[in-house]
C-alpha cells in the first residue's frame, strides 16, 4: 500500500495494491499494521456506505464534536467523487485550509481524515458508492456541519452552486466565521489529536 502526505500532513492519501488477472482482482484495502507504520493509530468501530444516484450530489461538510469526534478512512467502490477535508482545529497552522482530491473506483485511492476536520464530497458520476470507516459511533446529538460553499474556505468545487443537489440540512450549516471552537490544535508531538476546547 502506498501512503503519502497531503498538503496538510495529518491527512493521508492511500493507494492499495490491486492484484489482477483474467478473473478480476484482489486487494487488501485496510491493514492496521501498515497504518500504524505511517502514524495512523486509529481503531475503527463502524463502516458506512452511501449511494448517490445522480451526478453533482453534495454531501457535507460534516463532522462530529467530542466526545464523539470521528476520524474517517474513505474510498469509492463505484464512480468517483471530489472529496474535501477542511481543518477546523482552532490554533492549527492550517486552520480553515482544505485538502481536495478526486477519489474513484478506477484509481482505487483512499483518504484518511483525522478528527478535527469537516468533510464532504461531490459526486462526479451517477451511481457513485462511497464506503468509509469511522472511529466513533454516530451520535445525532454531536453531529455538526460547515457550509459547503463558504467563500472563506476557497474550495474549488467542480460545479456551479445551482447545480448542487443538497439536503435541506446541508444548506443551513454555518460559515467558518460563525463556527464555535469545537476543536483545539495540539502540539505537533501529538499531531492529529483534536480535543474539545476547555
Amino acid at each position: 500500500m502506498k501512503v503519502t502526505q497531503s498538503e496538510i500532513p495529518d491527512i493521508k492519501i492511500l493507494k492499495p495494491v490491486r492484484h489482477g488477472d483474467e478473473r478480476g482482482f484482489f486487494s487488501e484495502v485496510f491493514k492496521e499494521n501498515i497504518f500504524r507504520e505511517h502514524g495512523i493509530d486509529v481503531h475503527f468501530v463502524q463502516d458506512n456506505h452511501s449511494l448517490s444516484v445522480r451526478k453533482w450530489v453534495v454531501r457535507g461538510l460534516h463532522f462530529q464534536i467530542p466526545p464523539f469526534a470521528q476520524a474517517k478512512l474513505l474510498r469509492v467502490t463505484s464512480g468517483s467523487i471530489f472529496d474535501v477535508a477542511v481543518d477546523i482545529r482552532w490554533g492549527s497552522p492550517s486552520f480553515g485550509q482544505c485538502v481536495a482530491v478526486v477519489l474513484s473506483a478506477s484509481e482505487w485511492n483512499q483518504i484518511f481524515i483525522p478528527e478535527g476536520f469537516a468533510h464532504g464530497f461531490c459526486t462526479l458520476e451517477p451511481n457513485t458508492e462511497v464506503i468509509y470507516k469511522v472511529n466513533s459511533y454516530y451520535s445525532a446529538e454531536h453531529d455538526r456541519g460547515l457550509l459547503w460553499n463558504d467563500p472563506a474556505l476557497g474550495i474549488a468545487w467542480p460545479l456551479a452552486v445551482g447545480e448542487a443537489l443538497l439536503s435541506d440540512k446541508d444548506r443551513d450549516h454555518p460559515v467558518l466565521a460563525d463556527l464555535p471552537r469545537y476543536f483545539r490544535y495540539d502540539h505537533p508531538s501529538v499531531r492529529g489529536v483534536a480535543n474539545l476546547r476547555r
